[in-house]
């Protein structure tokens, strides 16, 4: 009997998300916001992801043997519990719940999955279902995914899950042991996180943009130490300043924010607008620094000696997603391998809770190799959509896209590329990417001030031939999933300055031509007509939206821009005055 477990996420209020494993192989994993085209999707459950999962595995509800959810009931006899209550002390209600109401929210999230189960036709009675720690499914899509059997360190950061903030642990034989939690408020992506909003970014979205504009700072500039420190194995966020609950919060039009009005009398007003400006830019960097050293410091307290042993980490939560931590990480000299989850978000612990389980039930899960987990769409269903439209759209069948496609990047033109099945994850990888020739002077602007609306400092990224990168990256380390970022060799920054970024790195995508052959013969085919098999590549949605899914999407995105090129699968949709390719 196949052993069937569907993991549901979605616990925290945002980012649900649906993953199925059949036998320890990853049928289906999909995001909520992409059906429903509500970015994060907060206050949702993972209804059609969930269905999307069933529909592309071909099975029914009866079918699944087991359901889990990431996201546990939290015992009154650990630590959690009392850390909360005893570091939130200025909010009484809010600590006295923690003792004695402290698993009221996994209550509900698990009565409403039983409810979203039975629309999606399971009989609520029978359902097996299964929780899972928050953190300990982050650190499972970590290890269980990374495919490493050895022994290997682990890491998660992110805001937070039940109460912990952070985990360090290691894995060996399919097997996750617990070193050390810390515990809510005491956070480093909750205080990232409150920057952010200070920045005036969203929480869960603005973290890449505070990353995007630290490089245009100076961190020395501003000595954000006061904020948080590393002391004898403890984190300690002051909460004098960020991860502030009740009355200790600033507000401003109603809206409360996670710091405090003691942070604006130190640093003056909350940033508006799209400018990145002074001090703005070094308040960014001197965050990005004080984030880098703090986790550096706690990697070497808890997982040195498992490092200087194996080489190995894998590593999972929102945190994970910040490149340039991952690029400290890579260049210790005690690492040698860094697997970082590529949906390391909350929406991955879908992916984690569900291969936690079946490693729990004797079934071990294969590699993560790829992120193409979504749906896919035919040139039929392509051109039903063409007909559906109201714009009416022009399109014609390519017989050759890689060739034809890379003639129109080539010839300065930015790209909608739609192929295959979606991308699990944050990020594009030649799924639902926009993409263009990087060698091509100004591209990257035109695809921020026409198409994207994106704030201007924010790096766009290079998707890569596998035997480019060695060439063209300084650090030789695999790269499928654009979670690190690398130094860029001197004779390549100006071979592609367009997807450099200020400080001489780039975030890449190293492509093996398995896993998207198509993406991968549209590289070579821009290699031999502009000399670099490497191209600009950001993902496919406007600014504030999610990433586009179905070809509908493709078409309202493409008809709301500026774009000239749309191209799903073999069918070519171009806007009146466009070069049709020869």
């Amino acid at each position: 009997m196949a052993l069937t477990i569907l993991g549901l996420s979605g616990a925290l209020s945002h980012d649900p998300s649906a993953a199925l494993y059949i036998d320890g192989k990853l049928i289906a994993a999909v995001e909520e916001e992409r059906f429903v085209r509500d970015k994060h999707a907060k206050n949702r459950m993972p209804y059609e992801s969930a269905k999307f999962c069933l529909e592309q595995a071909g099975i029914t509800p009866a079918d699944v043997d087991i359901v889990t959810i990431p996201f546990a009931p939290i015992s009154i006899f650990g630590k959690a519990r009392w850390h909360y209550a005893k570091r939130y002390w200025y909010a009484p209600d809010r600590s006295l719940d923690a003792i004695f109401a402290g698993n009221r929210r996994f209550n509900r999230y698990r009565r409403k999955i039983l409810w979203c189960l039975e629309q999606l036709g399971f009989d609520a009675k029978k359902v097996r279902l299964e929780p899972v720690e928050h953190h300990l499914a982050h650190a499972s899509s970590a290890y269980h995914c990374s495919g490493i059997k050895e022994k290997t360190a682990i890491l998660g950061i992110d805001g937070k899950g039940e109460y912990a903030t952070t985990f360090f642990g290691w894995g060996e034989n399919g097997k996750i042991h617990k070193i050390k939690e810390f515990y809510d408020p005491d956070s480093l992506g909750g205080l990232y996180g409150a920057l952010t909003e200070y920045l005036g970014f969203e929480m869960l979205d603005g973290e890449f943009k505070v990353m995007g504009m630290a490089p245009y700072g100076d961190a020395t500039r501003y000595d954000f130490s006061r904020l948080a420190k590393f002391e004898n194995g403890e984190l300690v966020i002051n909460t004098e300043y960020a991860n502030v609950i009740g009355f200790r919060r600033y507000k401003e039009k109603g809206k409360g924010y996670y710091f405090s009005p003691k942070l604006i009398e130190w640093l003056g007003p909350k940033r508006e607008g799209d400018i990145a400006d002074d001090p703005y830019i070094h308040y960014a960097a001197s965050m990005q620094a004080l984030f880098e050293k703090l986790a550096l410091e706690m990697i070497d307290y808890y997982l040195g000696d498992i490092l200087r042993e194996t080489g190995r980490i894998a590593f999972a939560g929102g945190c994970a997603l910040n490149v340039k931590l991952n690029q400290r990480i890579i260049a210790r000299p005690d690492v040698t391998e860094l697997f970082v989850q590529p949906a390391s978000g909350d929406a991955g612990t879908a992916v984690g809770a569900a291969a936690y389980i079946s490693e729990q039930n004797g079934v071990a899960v294969e590699k993560m190799e790829h992120v193409y987990l979504g749906p896919s769409y035919s040139n039929e269903d392509v051109i039903a959509a063409c007909a559906r439209h109201p714009n009416q759209p022009d399109w014609q069948r390519l017989d050759d896209v890689p060739g034809q496609i890379a003639q129109i990047l080539t010839d300065g033109n930015p790209v909608a590329w739609f192929q295959g099945r979606m991308e699990f994850g944050p990020r594009a990888l030649g799924g639902r990417s926009i993409i263009g020739s990087p060698s091509s002077s100004g591209v990257a602007d035109r695809i921020n001030e026409q198409i994207k609306f994106r704030e201007r400092w924010r790096p766009f990224c290079p998707s890569m031939l596998d035997t480019v990168a060695p060439q063209m990256l300084s650090v030789d380390h695999p790269s499928p999933f654009m979670t690190f970022t690398f130094e860029v060799n001197e004779e390549w920054k100006a071979r592609v300055p367009e997807v450099v970024h200020e400080d001489g790195t780039a975030r890449a995508q190293v492509l093996k031509r398995e896993y998207n052959p198509r993406y991968y013969d549209l590289m070579k085919e821009l290699e031999r007509l502009t000399g670099n098999g490497v191209v600009l590549n950001t993902s496919l949605n406007r600014r504030g939206e999610p990433m586009v899914c179905s070809p509908t999407d493709a078409l309202n995105m493409f008809y709301g821009s500026d774009l000239q090129y749309l191209i799903m699968e073999d069918v070519l949709v171009t806007k009146s005055g466009s070069v049709s390719p020869s």
